[in-house]
């Protein structure tokens, strides 16, 4: 199916099954536990080896020798594979660093070897004994230091690293209230609950490979280049996955090593990152500089805006692309993003939830809160009025929704905005009481995804996608969807998800997941409802399929007796026309958080959130909202605690634990609500959805960052916002 007009009616508006508040379908095996991660795969007749990896010891050099003959004589010991044994291998696709395979080292933690033992204890013990020659060399691991050696990027993840519309400088200069700031954001751990982990079994020359992985097809070819083996030579398996935020987007070095490991030992081996590879080893958010530069006309309308903003990476990588939004959100007659990119030699950077918009609106959405403030203009109205409904960059294109000013007026009623007041107006005894705002943005991508489904003679219908479920409620829209299509109740409805020979879906990331994944669903469906009505001599578009059965006038057929003994199966999947490049396709919300902070110590304490979002048609909003509320705890999270900390001698950061890396815990986050707008896009794709787990996010530090400016009346503008970069600018209280 090829979605290249916008979407008229069709069956899934009728809305008995989609848009729905179901409760997910696979929530019983979870909390039961009967739900299969990739290490807790076990045939009971199967002989697992455990396989534990060992990291580089430097960020940057070459491995000279690797002396493995003390730990193969240790208790247990199947065999060691390290880098050297397998060679120089060819890079995946995805990846910027190679994830094993050669002498050379291109940051700290790079896998050099893994050991294979009996049990995970004796690998674990062995790889201690294993003694590494480096030739080391020195590399560049601060921003700071290595921001004048930035260079414009030659990718820039598909979308130009500049653009310029008017006059900006000459606008700037003459702007009647003008700011011109610095902001910075840290490097950021996904620190998801389930490590990296891989099940890996031969058979002959093909491999089955039990996984995490959040793009089922992306990784399946990149293990095929890596391994130099046919891609059809391997089946991935991931049907569950205990979180990613885009940590699992792409091939990991888990899923290399199983694999070499078990080809190795002629067995099965589970291979698991230990959490300091997860920081080291694994991807991260990088670090970011952004100058941001505003001039406006005294009643508030921007006259210009400019943000330009520096990150680092391994050779060959992107940056973050923190300008994006910048691109969109605001009008402005003159305008001018950029983006430079440093050479760094820490662990590659690359997507991490809402990639370029949540470090971007860090910065921007104060930046528009302290031109307010020099405009002497409410925040939200400030916001308001340099709304647009056109592409600023490309005025005739026009926004397929925009309802922006609608999510900061029902979030501005909703919560009491009115009783604001002034920065340090409010105390409640020690504490210091806050409001901020802040808008969120996150545009709308599309990925081909495809699916099958099969009616069987019950009257049961069961839907084939390598679709994946990163925690999202991925089986349970995917379900609502089919339900919807064939007029059946959703328990009549099988899913199977995230197992490469399925057909090849979207996968899970970017906010695209669950728009694409279920409309292809929709399209399998519609393939199959044409089969249904052919086999009945149906005219397919006026039969209609509800209550279980079809119907087209007075005749109408149990669906089971439809299909027949045999059943029937239809598959297809959607493909994207231009509609996204004639008109642009965003989500928009707006945030609001209320913080208080004790006045002697600096310790800012969550007093309660709100999120006003537009997205789209909310196909479940029972895990739209989960998706939501987990978005918001991490944007408290990257205001107020995590860095991943840069050792700037050795390249390797330093708190690559939970310990030391701090994310929210529950009594960190007293009180939070959604509320999402009654929306249903034609533009998007058959579904009218578009996606809303990354919009959550983008905007929530920011919020948090002007809560705490209006409770203490101290600006911050780097993150995290800890009370040791206030402390000194609180007021004095003796």
């Amino acid at each position: 199916m090829k979605f290249e007009k916008p979407a008229e009616m069709n069956p899934i508006d009728r809305m008995k099954v989609v848009g729905q508040p179901i409760r997910r379908i696979d929530g019983e095996l979870k909390v039961s536990g009967q739900a299969k991660y990739a290490y807790e795969w076990h045939d009971p007749a199967g002989r697992y080896a455990y396989g534990y990896p060992v990291g580089s010891a430097i960020a940057k050099g070459h491995i000279l020798a690797i002396d493995s003959e003390a730990a193969q004589r240790a208790p247990g010991v199947l065999k060691v594979v390290t880098t050297l044994d397998v060679g120089d291998r060819e890079k995946g696709k995805f990846n910027t660093a190679k994830l094993f395979g050669g002498s050379e080292i291109q940051h700290y933690h790079q896998a050099v070897a893994v050991v294979v033992a009996e049990t995970f204890e004796q690998a674990r013990d062995a790889a201690a004994l294993l003694k590494i020659e480096y030739a080391e060399e020195a590399g560049s691991f601060s921003l700071k230091e290595a921001k004048s050696s930035a260079v414009k990027p030659k990718d820039a993840g598909g979308s130009e690293p500049d653009t310029s519309v008017g006059d900006f400088t000459g606008a700037f200069r003459s702007a009647e209230v003008t700011l011109d700031e610095e902001y910075s954001t840290p490097d950021q751990s996904h620190s998801m609950m389930e490590p990296h982990a891989s099940l890996a079994a031969w058979d002959g020359d093909e491999l089955t490979l039990w996984t995490s992985s959040q793009m089922i097809d992306w990784w399946r070819g990149d293990l095929a280049t890596t391994l130099g083996i046919d891609k059809e030579k391997i089946t991935l398996m991931s049907p569950f996955i205990g979180g990613g935020f885009g940590g699992k987007l792409f091939l990991r070095a888990d899923a290399v090593l199983a694999a070499f490991a078990a080809k190795a030992i002629g067995r099965p081996v589970k291979v698991a990152l230990p959490r300091p590879l997860m920081a080291n080893n694994t991807t991260h958010r990088p670090a970011t500089i952004q100058r941001i530069r505003i001039g406006a006309s005294k009643d508030g309308k921007i006259s210009a805006i400019g943000h330009e903003s520096w990150s680092g990476d391994l050779a060959g990588g992107q940056p973050e692309a923190a300008v994006m939004q910048t691109r969109l959100l605001y009008a402005g007659k003159n305008r001018m993003t950029a983006m430079r990119l440093a050479t760094l030699n820490l662990a590659e950077g690359n997507a991490m939830r809402a990639p370029g918009e949540a470090p971007g609106l860090m910065a921007l959405e104060i930046a528009m809160d302290e031109m307010a403030e020099k405009l002497g203009m409410d925040p939200v109205a400030f916001r308001k009025l340099n709304d647009t409904q056109m592409d600023p960059e490309n005025p005739e294109r026009p926004f397929t929704q925009r309802n922006l000013n609608g999510c900061l007026d029902l979030g501005a009623e909703r919560f009491g905005w009115k009783n604001r007041g002034k920065p340090r107006s409010r105390t409640e005894g020690n504490m210091l009481i806050g409001m901020g705002v802040a808008a969120a943005f996150r545009n709308n991508l599309l990925l081909p995804s495809a699916a099958r489904v099969r009616l069987d003679q019950s009257g049961t219908l069961t839907v084939e996608t390598d679709m994946t479920d990163i925690g999202t409620g991925s089986y349970t829209i995917i379900a609502q969807t089919a339900a919807e299509m064939l007029g059946l109740p959703i328990n009549r409805v099988a899913v199977h998800l995230g197992d490469s020979r399925f057909p090849v879906s979207a996968g899970s990331g970017g906010q695209f997941g669950a728009n694409c994944s279920t409309s292809g669903v929709y399209a399998a469906c519609v393939k199959l409802r044409e089969a249904i009505a052919a086999k009945l001599g149906f005219n397919s578009a006026d039969a209609v399929f509800e209550d279980g059965q079809v119907r087209l006038g007075n005749r109408a057929v149990p669906l089971a007796d439809a299909v027949g003994t045999e059943g029937l199966t239809g598959e297809d999947g959607v493909e994207w026309g231009d509609l996204s490049e004639t008109h642009q396709q965003s989500t928009f919300g707006a945030h609001f958080v209320e913080v208080g902070v004790d006045r002697f110590t600096g310790e800012t304490r969550i007093r309660r959130m709100l999120a006003v979002c537009a997205a789209g048609r909310i196909l479940n909003p029972v895990t739209a909202r989960s998706q939501v509320i987990g978005a918001m705890t991490m944007g408290v999270g990257g205001a107020l605690t995590e860095e991943l900390a840069v050792d700037e001698r050795r390249g390797f950061f330093v708190n690559h634990d939970l310990a030391g890396y701090e994310v929210p815990v529950h009594a960190d986050i007293p009180h939070q609500e959604v509320i999402f707008m009654e929306e249903a896009d034609p533009y998007s794709s058959p579904m009218k959805a578009k996606g809303v787990g990354e919009l959550g996010l983008c905007g929530v530090s920011a919020a948090i960052a002007n809560a705490i400016y209006n409770a203490t009346g101290v600006r911050l503008r780097h993150y995290p916002l800890t009370l040791d970069k206030m402390l000194h600018q609180l007021p004095d209280v003796a």
